[in-house]
């Protein structure tokens, strides 16, 4: 899938024609580099490596160095690879925003916020026994029972418990494009994305 990395901004919302409110999140979408050019022959396969958001040669490895300067770029902080683009683009030329049309879907990976040890109620959304049986003052909040009988006398993996909660991989399919702003390489889509004001975003068509 052809695509873009961006920056998450923050979460606004907006009006749509018949005056309903729609929650959104503008994303600074690009301009993205072509830092690399996969081909059949080559590598195996097709694709274009993009680069995003520039840093200082100092903070960089050496390799890193000569890698973005055979592309004619500066350094960057993230770079992703992605297939099936419309058009042919060569190395050190700009991919921007104005990939995406208004009211296409568009697919956003990130990393989600982390959140963590947490406990089984916030992690799993255990509701416990509501203080409503006899004299149980503690169990609101707690697991419960994990373990099965004296056969097979042991805990299942994968049994849900309290733990490291977010700050994983996620993607939100499906998102409605609202609004496309060249001038500035934003792009609007309904709804939330996954991760913090800041973070790195993939988005795909």
């Amino acid at each position: 899938m052809s695509g873009l990395i961006g920056k998450k901004i923050g979460m606004t919302s907006i009006y749509d024609e018949n005056g309903k409110n729609m929650p959104c999140t503008v994303i600074q979408a690009g301009p993205c580099i072509v830092t690399q050019v996969r081909t059949e022959e080559t590598d195996g396969y097709a694709a274009l490596q993009l680069g995003f958001d520039d840093k200082s040669d100092k903070n960089a490895s050496k390799a890193a160095q000569g890698h973005f300067k055979k592309a004619g770029t500066a350094v960057k902080r993230k770079v992703a690879e992605f297939k099936s683009f419309d058009k042919e683009y060569k190395l050190g030329d700009t991919v921007g925003v104005d990939m995406f049309t208004e009211g296409e879907f568009v697919d956003v990976s990130g990393t989600s916020k982390g959140k963590g040890f947490q406990g089984v109620v916030k992690r799993h959304g255990f509701a416990g026994v509501g203080q409503a049986t006899h004299g149980q003052h503690n169990r609101l909040r707690a697991p419960g029972s994990i373990g099965a009988a004296s056969y097979p006398a042991r805990v299942f993996k994968g049994m849900r418990m309290a733990g490291q909660m977010g700050n994983e991989k996620v993607k939100v399919e499906n998102l409605r494009v609202l609004k496309v702003v060249p001038e500035q390489n934003i792009l609007v889509v309904k709804g939330a994305i996954p991760g913090h004001k800041n973070s790195y975003v993939i988005v795909q068509k």
